[in-house]
C-alpha cells in the first residue's frame, strides 16, 4: 500500500512536486504520466525514501517516508531508466552481492536467486557476464535486483524504454504478474498505450502538480461527449436519412445520414452508443442494408493527456 497526502518537494525556489495526493492499493498499478521535468522521478524518489519531502506525508508498505526512510528502502524495489548494473559480474554473483547488503541469509538468497533466474528466463545465462546481455536482458536483471528481497512495493521508471517489441511485451507481462502477486506498483512511463493497458489508475503531472487522476476509462469518459460511429455498408442505402430520422441521441441527424446516403459509410455522433447503436443497426437492417462493419470511436488516453497538458489538438505530448 502506498498513501501520499499533500506530498511536496522544493529545490530552492523551484517546486518540483506540489501537493501530490493519491493511494495505490495492494495489487494495483498507478501510472505517472507527464513530460520530462513534470515531477515523476522526484515523486518516486520521495516515496522510495531517497529524498525527504518538503511538506506533506506518505506511507509506503506501512512505513513513514519521513520518520522511517531506511525501513521504506528495505521494503521497496526500484528500477530506474538506467539500471546501473555492475556489468563485469555474472547475474548470480551480482544478486548475491545485493542480497548480502539486504541482510538476507545465504541459503535464502541462494534460493531466491534461483527462483528469479527461472522466473525471468535468465537461468541459461547464469555463467555469462552481464556486459554481454541485450538491453532486454539487462532490464530483466534490474527487475531481478528489485525483486530479490520480495518487496511489497515496486517503483518502475520507464521499464520498457528502448526495448524491442518482444522484450517490451515480456516485461509488461512480468509487471502484470507482479501486480497479481498483490504488490503496489508505481509505473513512470511516456508510453500512453502501455499506461492504458497496465494501469488501474493514471495520474497526469504538469509542472509538479497532478492535473488528472482516475482510471484510464473514467478519464476518457469524462473527456468526451460521446462517440463518433462509422457504419460501413456493402451497398449504398439511399433511404438512410429517412430510416435514421428521429432517433433520440443521434446527432447531427439526419444531416450526417443525408450527406452519406449515396455512400458506403454512415457516420453520426452519439453520447450513448450502447443504447443508440443497436437501434440504428436494427433500422438499417430492417430497411435492407447490408452492414459490413461498425466502429465506435471515443477519445483516447492520448487525447486526455494532450488536454491536461494544454497541447493543441492534433499535437499530443509525451510520446
Amino acid at each position: 500500500m502506498i498513501e501520499a497526502q499533500g506530498l511536496t518537494r522544493r529545490f530552492g525556489e523551484v517546486i518540483a512536486v506540489e501537493s501530490a495526493t493519491f493511494v495505490v492499493a495492494d495489487g494495483t498499478i498507478l501510472a505517472l504520466l507527464g513530460p520530462n521535468g513534470a515531477g515523476k522521478t522526484t515523486t518516486v524518489r520521495m516515496l522510495a525514501g531517497l529524498i525527504a519531502p518538503s511538506e506533506g506525508t506518505a506511507t509506503v508498505a506501512g512505513f513513514d517516508v519521513i520518520r522511517e526512510p531506511a525501513a521504506v528502502r528495505a521494503h521497496v524495489g526500484l528500477v530506474t531508466d538506467a539500471p546501473g548494473l555492475h556489468e563485469q559480474m555474472t547475474l548470480p554473483v551480482y544478486l548475491d552481492f545485493f542480497g548480502a547488503i539486504y541482510g538476507m541469509p545465504i541459503d535464502v538468497r541462494s534460493r531466491r536467486i534461483t527462483e528469479l533466474l527461472n522466473f525471468l528466463d535468465l537461468a541459461d545465462h547464469r555463467r555469462e557476464r552481464m556486459v554481454g546481455f541485450s538491453k532486454g536482458m539487462k532490464q530483466k536483471a534490474a527487475l531481478a535486483r528489485a525483486l530479490l528481497h520480495d518487496p511489497a512495493v515496486l517503483f518502475l521508471d520507464e521499464p520498457t524504454a528502448g526495448l524491442d517489441p518482444l522484450a517490451a511485451r515480456a516485461v509488461r507481462e512480468l509487471i502484470v504478474d507482479l501486480k497479481h502477486a498483490r504488490r503496489s506498483i508505481i509505473l513512470c512511463t511516456h508510453d500512453l498505450d502501455e499506461a492504458e493497458r497496465l494501469a488501474d489508475q493514471v495520474a497526469i503531472l504538469r509542472a509538479g502538480a497532478i492535473v488528472a487522476l482516475d482510471s484510464p476509462a473514467s478519464l476518457r469518459a469524462r473527456a468526451t461527449a460521446g462517440a463518433l460511429v462509422h457504419i460501413e455498408l456493402a451497398e449504398p442505402l439511399p433511404t438512410a436519412s429517412t430510416v435514421l430520422a428521429g432517433i433520440e441521441g443521434l446527432a447531427p441527424a439526419p444531416a450526417d445520414a443525408a450527406d452519406t446516403a449515396d455512400a458506403l459509410v454512415i457516420q453520426y455522433h452519439t453520447p450513448d452508443p450502447r443504447r443508440v447503436n443497436p437501434i440504428v443497426l436494427a433500422r438499417l437492417v430492417g430497411a435492407g442494408a447490408q452492414v459490413v462493419s461498425v466502429a465506435s470511436q471515443t477519445r483516447t488516453l492520448e487525447d486526455v493527456y494532450a488536454d491536461a497538458l494544454g497541447s493543441p489538438a492534433g499535437e499530443p505530448s509525451g510520446k
